[in-house]
C-alpha cells in the first residue's frame, strides 16, 4: 500500500535528513533543565546567573553544531539567537510545547505554547515541528484519552501546514523514580506499547522521537556488577521489538545518558537489526560544555564546541552512517511513496 505525502512535507523530510537521508539532528530545545544546570554551575563557580547565559550558550552551540548537523531543535523562547545563529542548509525543527508540566495535576498533562501555531512557525523558517508527551500507557482513560486527542490535533495541524510532525514520548510511572531499578525493569514495556500506539495513522505523525527501550545502568554486561534488569541480548530484543512496531520513522533521543553510552545503545540497535532513522541527540552533545561556559566563558566554550563537542557529533554521524537507514525505508522504499501537489487545495 502506497504512503501518500504531501509535496510540502516530503521535500521538508529531505532537508531535515542528511546526504544518506537519516536524520541527524543536534536538539538544543532544552529550557527548564538548561536553566537548572546553569544555575547549579554558576553557584559553583561563583558566578551570577541571568537569562542572557542562557540566550548565548544556545547562541555559540547552534553555531558551532549546526552546520554539522542535518538539523536542530531549537526553542523560540530562549533560543531564538540560536535560531538566528544556524547554518542556513540546516533543517530547523520548533518545539511547539510548553517547557515542563504542572505537577498539581494528575498526569503530566501536555500543553502548547500560546502564542505558536504550525502555519506561524514556519512563516519563521520551521521545516518541522515537535511536541514532548510524557506517556504511562496504563494511567487511566480519561488522562490518556487527552494525551490521545492532543496527538490527533497536533498530526492534523501539521498535516495542513505540509509540515513534519516529530512527537517525543518519555515514559514514566508515578509508582517509581525514573532512575530506580524497579523503574527500569518496566520500561521496556512502557516503550513498546507507547510505539504501538502513537504509531498509528490516525495520529498522523511523521517522526516517533523515542527513548532507548531500556535503562544502560542496570544492563548486566554494562552495569560492573551491581543489580541489573535484563542482559545485553535482553536489551536487543527490546530494539528489535520497537522496530518492528513502527509503521513510520522513528529517531532515538539521548536523554542526557554520557556520549559514549549513547554511543554503545546506538551501536547495540545496529546490531539488533532496528531499522531506526536516525537521533535527535540534545545532552549526550554538549552537556559538559555547560560548566566550560560558565568557569571559562565564551572563548573556553568555543573551544571546547570546536575540538570536543565537534568530535561528538562527527563520531555520532559515523555510527548513525553504519546502523541508521533511510527515513523513507520505514515506509517500503522511495518507490513507495506518493507525493501530492496540494498546494492549490483551500
Amino acid at each position: 500500500m502506497k504512503k501518500f505525502m504531501s509535496k510540502g512535507k516530503f521535500e521538508r523530510m529531505n532537508k531535515l535528513s542528511n546526504d544518506q537521508n537519516i536524520i541527524d539532528a543536534l536538539a538544543l530545545d532544552q529550557r527548564g533543565s538548561l536553566v537548572k544546570g546553569m544555575k547549579t554551575a554558576s553557584e559553583k563557580y561563583g558566578k551570577l546567573f541571568s537569562m542572557k547565559m542562557v540566550y548565548d550558550f544556545k547562541e555559540i552551540v547552534s553555531e558551532i553544531l549546526s552546520p554539522l548537523s542535518s538539523a536542530v531543535l531549537l526553542d523560540e523562547q530562549m533560543g531564538f539567537k540560536g535560531i538566528q545563529a544556524k547554518a542556513k542548509d540546516t533543517g530547523l525543527i520548533m518545539s511547539y510545547e510548553k517547557t515542563g508540566y504542572d505537577a498539581d495535576t494528575p498526569g503530566r498533562l501536555p500543553s502548547l505554547i500560546p502564542d505558536q501555531s504550525a502555519q506561524i512557525m514556519v512563516e519563521k523558517g520551521a521545516d518541522a515541528l515537535k511536541v514532548l508527551v510524557y506517556y504511562n500507557p496504563n494511567d487511566p482513560d480519561e488522562i490518556n484519552d487527552v494525551k490521545k486527542a492532543f496527538a490527533e490535533r497536533y498530526g492534523t495541524e501539521g498535516l495542513a501546514a505540509q509540515t513534519p510532525t516529530f512527537f517525543e514520548i518519555v515514559t514514566y510511572d508515578d509508582r517509581y523514580d525514573s532512575k530506580s531499578l524497579d523503574f527500569a525493569k518496566i520500561k521496556p514495556d512502557l516503550v513498546l506499547q507507547s510505539m504501538m500506539e502513537f504509531t498509528k495513522e490516525k495520529y498522523h505523525i511523521d517522526v516517533l522521537k523515542m527513548e532507548i527501550p531500556f535503562n544502560p545502568t542496570y544492563v548486566k554486561e554494562w552495569a560492573d556488577g551491581g543489580d541489573y534488569a535484563y542482559t545485553e541480548d535482553q536489551a536487543k530484543g527490546y530494539l528489535k521489538e520497537l522496530s518492528d512496531e513502527a509503521t513510520r520513522p522513528f529517531i532515538f533521543l539521548s536523554a542526557g545518558v554520557p556520549t559514549p553510552v549513547f554511543q554503545r545503545e546506538l551501536k547495540l540497535a545496529g546490531d539488533a537489526g532496528a531499522k531506526f532513522n536516525g537521533v535527535l541527540s540534545g545532552r549526550a552533545t554538549w552537556l559538559e560544555g555547560v560548566d566550560i561556559y560558565i568557569r571559562d566563558g565564551k572563548d573556553g566554550l568555543v573551544d571546547w564546541l570546536k575540538r570536543k563537542g565537534t568530535r561528538n557529533v562527527t563520531e555520532l554521524t559515523q555510527i548513525l552512517s553504519e546502523n541508521a537507514t533511510p527515513w523513507f525505508e520505514a515506509y517500503g522504499g522511495l518507490d513507495n511513496i506518493q507525493v501530492v501537489d496540494v498546494s492549490n487545495i483551500n
